[in-house]
């Protein structure tokens, strides 16, 4: 087995993202010990159950004594406050990192509170499925995924090269970009297409039109697609849209201006324009498969994943 990275690595949250961390740490022996924390007795017996770390806390202060690497995975909101509880307990030359989606603003909450000597290098692994929770972890969720890094002007480069490396064993593709950067792109990239299902779902669900039986029945006709979207963590996704506002709001802003273009074109029966449109989305589709972001079957690939999570032993 190749020689871990890391002593300790300590896991603040263990959801999706946290537990399939403790999957792929395990796998791929990228520390000597795993140290889970989460407030909720109930998440953290069935992490203790599912065995995915070694030690288990309710306080995240004592799950970082001793950590070379701390991962925070927690909603974008919380971060700050976690921060504020580790900060006593944090060892001297570790690395402090997150999971969150939005960078400026994580990068405001915990910042301030990150000690000399401790190094504090925001990231973002673009992956995920619409579970949560302990048991919804699997140890191929990060490859061929990208993880953005966001480090600050002072990043000591021997940690930003050491977290780097952990994501490439995780599986994944990793850049560097700047934080407020990093928070645009992915308003458009994600944001916005989870606030569009959301608010599609939501209207299926308002009309007085139609049943809900046959919006579920009818689903495969494209709707079911922004179900997917539409069923992820909703704690997530509210402290996304407070803490990514800015951003969001200009791609809104945006959209509303494509969506009225498209809907003029339609009641004028433009059809060139309408062609355009659709010939230069279905190349986006196109070019999202080669570069290997996705499966070119009907249902989107997914129905099977390339790596299925194999079941866990109590």
């Amino acid at each position: 087995m190749t020689e871990p990275l890391f002593a300790k690595i300590a896991l603040i949250g263990i959801g999706l993202i946290g537990s399939s961390l403790a999957r792929v740490i395990r796998r791929e022996g990228l520390a000597e010990r795993i140290a889970i924390a989460t407030r909720s007795t109930g998440t953290l017996a069935r992490a203790e159950a599912l065995g995915l770390g070694d030690e288990y806390h309710l306080e995240a202060a004592e799950a970082v004594r001793g950590a070379d690497l701390v991962i925070v995975s927690v909603p974008v909101g919380a971060s700050g406050k976690v921060a504020a509880e580790i900060v006593a307990d944090l060892k001297p030359g570790a690395i402090v990192t997150d999971v969150g989606s939005t960078k400026s603003s994580v990068m405001r909450q915990m910042a301030p509170h990150m000690p000399q000597g401790v190094h504090f290098i925001p990231g973002h692994p673009i992956a995920g499925t619409e579970h949560s929770g302990p048991d919804a972890g699997f140890a191929e969720l990060f490859e061929e995924r990208w993880c953005i890094l966001t480090p600050l002007p002072d990043t000591d480069e021997k940690a930003l090269a050491k977290l780097t490396r952990f994501w490439e064993r995780c599986g994944s593709l990793v850049d560097t970009m700047d934080p407020e950067h990093h928070d645009m792109v992915l308003a458009i990239v994600s944001h916005l297409p989870h606030i569009i299902a959301y608010n599609i779902v939501g209207t299926a669900d308002d009309l007085e039109t139609v049943t809900k039986s046959e919006v579920i029945k009818y689903s495969a006709s494209g709707f079911r697609d922004f179900t997917r979207l539409a069923a992820s963590d909703p704690t997530m996704w509210r402290d996304v849209c407070l803490h990514n506002r800015e951003a969001i709001l200009e791609m809104l802003a945006r959209f509303s201006e494509d969506l009225s273009s498209l809907q003029r074109a339609i009641r004028w029966g433009d059809g060139d324009k309408l062609f355009d449109l659709f010939t230069r989305t279905r190349a986006i589709r196109r070019s999202i498969i080669e570069a290997g972001q996705e499966v070119d079957v009907p249902d989107f690939g997914r129905h099977v994943l390339a790596h299925p999570p194999k079941a866990e032993k109590a």
